[in-house]
C-alpha cells in the first residue's frame, strides 16, 4: 500500500489523526517501559547497592547506573536504525517494521529485571542492568518512532503529552508497587517485569504497523548513517544540543534525591518522602503536559512554550539549592514537574519536525535520545564529586538551575519550526 506517488504508507506523512484507542495504548506501552527505566533507578537499585555495599553505595550506584546509561547511549539509536531498516515477511504476510523490536524487546527486558532482582554483587547488578538497558531502550526508540510514524504534526503536541506523561507516572505506579505492596527488593523486579509485560505487549500486538517494501529500505552503512552532519541539518542539531543540556540538569537534579533527602534534608522517612514527591511532580506534570501540548498544536507555535518551561524547573532548582527543607522541596516538586510536562509534550512535538529523513526516524530519533541518556553517564561523573568534595547539594542544585536554563534558551537557534 502505497501513500503518493511511489511512497510507501511506512514513509509518508501522515495526515489522518490518530484515534483515542491508539493513544491509549501508545500511552500503556511507554508507562510500562518508563517503570522499568525509573523505578529501578529511583528506588530498587539504591536499596540493592546499599545491602552489598554500604559503604562505597553513592560511588557504585553512580558506576551501575553509569554503564546502564552508556549502553543506552549505543542501543537505542542502533535499534532505531534496524528498526527503519526490517521488512519481515513470513510466508505471503508482511509485517511492519517496528512492532517486532517492540514485542522481543519488551520480553528481553522483564527477564532482564528478573534475573536482576538476584544478584548479590555489584558486578552482577550492572551486568543485568546493562541488559534491561539495551531491551528497553529498543523498545523505545520504536515507541518513539511511533509517533512521527502515524501522528500528524497538527496532533503531536498533545499526543506527545500524552505520551510524556509515563516518564513520571511509570515512577509513581512502579514505586507504589515495590514500596507499598512488593516490599521486599527481588519481588520488587518481579512486580515490574510482569507490570512492562501486561502494559507493553498490547500496543505491539493490537495496533497497524505499516511494512515497509525491500525497495524502499535505506542502503546507507548502518554504522556511518548515524552522523547527522550539523551543517547540513543545524535545527536538529540545535534540537540535540538543548535536548542534552536540558536532561544533564533533570540528570543531576533526580539522580541523588532519595539521598539528598537522607542526608541533605535529614527527612525523617526519606524513601516515604520520595514517593510524596513523585506524586506531586507527576501531579504538576499530567496537569501542564496535555495542555501545553493541545495549545502549541493550536497555535502552531513550539520555541515559547520550551523556553518558559525551562525558567520554571532552574526556579525550582534554586530552591532546592538555598533552602534545602522537606517545605521547599515541595514546592520545587510542584514546579518541577509543570515545567517538566510542558517541555516533555512541546519539545517532542518541535524534535519531530526537524528530523532529516522520514526513511531513518527510527534512527533520527534514537540518535536525538542520546541526548536524553547521555546525561546519565554524566551525571554520576558529576554529581558524586559535587556531592561529596565540591559544596554538596547546593552546588548540585543551582548547577541543575544553569544547566537546563541555557537547555532551554539556547532552543531560538532552531529556524524551521515557530
Amino acid at each position: 500500500m502505497t501513500a503518493g506517488v511511489g511512497l510507501p504508507t511506512a514513509l509518508a506523512e501522515p495526515t489522518v489523526p490518530v484515534r483515542r484507542s491508539w493513544i491509549a495504548l501508545v500511552f500503556s506501552a511507554n508507562l510500562g517501559v518508563w517503570m522499568a527505566f525509573f523505578t529501578p533507578i529511583q528506588v530498587l537499585l539504591p536499596n540493592q547497592v546499599e545491602l552489598i555495599d554500604p559503604a562505597n553505595k553513592e560511588a557504585m550506584f553512580g558506576w551501575v547506573t553509569a554503564l546502564g546509561a552508556l549502553a543506552a547511549v549505543i542501543a537505542n539509536p542502533l535499534a532505531g536504525a534496524l528498526s527503519d531498516r526490517t521488512s519481515l515477511r513470513i510466508g505471503e504476510r508482511a509485517y511492519g517494521r517496528r512492532h517486532v523490536w517492540t514485542l522481543s524487546s519488551a520480553l528481553l527486558g522483564a527477564a532482564s529485571l528478573a534475573v536482576l532482582g538476584q544478584q548479590r554483587t555489584i558486578v552482577g547488578v550492572a551486568v543485568c542492568w546493562v541488559a534491561a538497558q539495551v531491551c528497553f531502550n529498543a523498545a523505545l526508540a520504536t515507541l518513539t518512532a511511533a509517533i512521527p510514524d502515524r501522528v500528524p504534526v497538527a496532533q503531536r503536541g498533545g499526543v506527545s503529552g500524552w505520551v510524556g506523561i509515563p516518564q513520571s507516572l511509570g515512577l509513581v505506579v512502579g514505586a507504589v508497587l515495590v514500596t507499598a505492596i512488593f516490599t521486599e527488593n527481588k519481588a520488587g523486579y518481579y512486580a515490574v517485569a510482569v507490570a512492562v509485560l501486561i502494559l507493553a505487549l498490547p500496543f505491539a500486538l493490537f495496533t497497524p504497523d505499516d511494512p515497509l517494501p525491500p525497495a524502499h529500505r535505506t542502503r546507507e552503512p548502518l554504522l556511518s548513517g548515524m552522523w547527522i552532519s550539523p551543517r547540513r541539518h543545524p535545527d536538529f542539531a540545535w534540537a540535540w544540543g538543548t535536548r542534552f543540556l536540558v536532561q544533564v540538569g533533570n540528570a543531576l537534579g533526580t539522580l541523588y534525591l532519595l539521598y539528598f533527602l537522607q542526608d541533605g534534608v535529614g527527612y525523617h522517612d526519606p524513601e516515604g518522602g520520595l514517593l510524596v514527591l513523585i506524586l506531586i511532580y507527576t501531579a504538576g506534570m499530567m496537569a501542564t503536559a496535555v495542555v501545553a501540548g493541545r495549545l502549541s498544536d493550536r497555535s502552531g507555535r513550539r520555541k515559547i512554550f520550551v523556553i518558559w518551561s525551562g525558567v520554571i524547573m532552574a526556579v525550582a532548582a534554586v530552591l532546592l539549592a538555598v533552602w534545602p527543607l522537606w517545605s521547599t522541596a515541595i514546592v520545587a516538586a510542584v514546579l518541577l514537574g509543570a515545567g517538566y510536562g510542558v517541555y516533555l509534550a512541546v519539545d517532542a512535538a518541535l524534535i519531530t519536525q526537524v528530523l532529516p529523513r522520514a526513511s531513518d526516524r527510527g534512527k533520527d530519533l534514537g540518535v536525538i535520545n542520546i541526548a536524553n541518556a547521555a546525561p546519565q553517564v554524566l551525571g554520576p561523573a558529576m554529581s558524586a564529586p559535587i556531592v561529596v568534595h565540591l559544596g554538596g547539594y547546593s552546588t548540585l542544585y543551582a548547577l541543575t538551575a544553569v544547566v537546563t536554563l541555557l537547555g532551554s534558551v539556547f532552543v531560538v537557534r532552531i529556524r524551521s519550526v515557530p
